[in-house]
């Protein structure tokens, strides 16, 4: 058996507790039930915004219009969502978000992960100079311009790893990751390197496998934040195929007034507006693909939730 076996296996574990059940008072159930009542409302309030938005995109666009769905649909279809994804462009713009948001998020966990747990090695070269270098990124920005400059003289405009690159380092996910790194036994390091393990075994063999909680919390704001970016799309891109579905949906929803304009005009005619029938109002169209928008994050954050408050806790508290 190795020392770095031993290690794991003698690692400190708190002892379980065995709690004899209690009676509560009467105060306890009135403060239970005050609690479930004020987060039930609070819980309500978060979901029926995006309730109020999937009831109007699948409502008679002219009730949705009006303003008179509330509650429950009516005038149930799905012609808004059929119309949307006729659009040209808009299944390539749906991959290259997604191949934004996969391969962005990867890349930002691992280099979170590394330069997170390269900054708690007292061995490191000049570990504090470069982790101040880093951390005061957050604070100060060149500007719009010399951003833009410097990624024209990188051949980045108009490519696709304009998306990835710049987002790779994130000064607060370090920190997190370096917190909760520090908050980790200092035995199970000094164990591989009895072991003959050098730095970089010892980061994919021992401590990432260990960081699952803070990489499931750095993974879900990394995939939130490239999900939903649209300005480096309006800044950096003219290619029409690198558009993602965020800036693609973000101009159809600003065009929203004059394609339900034109749909009326064309009396039906699908190609001379792109794909938007008579029927669409800017109230469907924005309900619509608000909701195509929205859908992929929250079906991917349950994944992630077990990990989320966790790895949030530990990222932030040291010990």
């Amino acid at each position: 058996m190795t020392a770095l076996d031993t290690a794991l296996k003698t690692r400190p574990t708190r002892p379980s507790a065995h709690r004899t059940p209690e009676r509560r008072s009467g105060g306890d159930m009135l403060f239970a039930i005050v609690n479930y009542t004020v987060f039930g409302l609070l819980v309500v309030i978060c979901a029926y915004p995006f309730y109020y938005l999937i009831i109007n995109s699948v409502s008679a666009n002219d009730l949705s219009a009006l303003g008179e769905v509330r509650l429950l649909p009516s005038g149930f279809h799905l012609e808004n969502y059929q119309q949307v994804f006729a659009l040209n462009g808009l299944s390539m713009a749906a991959v290259v978000s997604v191949a934004r948001t996969v391969i962005g998020t990867v890349a930002t966990v691992l280099a979170s992960a590394f330069l997170g747990f390269m900054f708690t090695q007292s061995k490191m070269w000049a570990r504090q100079f470069w982790y101040r270098f880093v951390i005061v990124t957050m604070y100060f920005s060149a500007g719009l311009i010399p951003i833009f400059i410097i990624m024209k003289n990188l051949g980045l405009t108009n490519n696709f790893w304009v998306y990835v690159l710049p987002f790779i380092v994130q000064p607060f996910f370090i920190i997190l990751v370096k917190t909760y790194v520090e908050s980790m036994p200092e035995s199970l390091q000094e164990a591989a390197e009895l072991d003959g393990a050098n730095i970089v075994q010892i980061f994919f063999k021992v401590y990432l496998p260990n960081m699952t909680p803070i990489l499931a919390t750095v993974a879900i704001f990394a995939a939130v934040a490239q999900w939903n970016s649209f300005q480096d799309t309006l800044i950096y891109i003219t290619d029409q195929s690198l558009y993602t579905l965020q800036y693609l949906l973000y101009m159809f929803i600003n065009q929203a007034s004059s394609l339900a304009q034109a749909a009326q005009n064309a009396g039906g005619d699908l190609s001379a507006i792109a794909g938007a029938a008579t029927s669409q109002t800017p109230t469907s169209i924005r309900m619509t693909v608000s909701v195509i928008v929205v859908l992929p994050i929250i079906f991917i954050y349950p994944l992630f939730q077990r990990f989320f408050v966790k790895g949030i806790m530990l990222g932030a508290v040291k010990g």
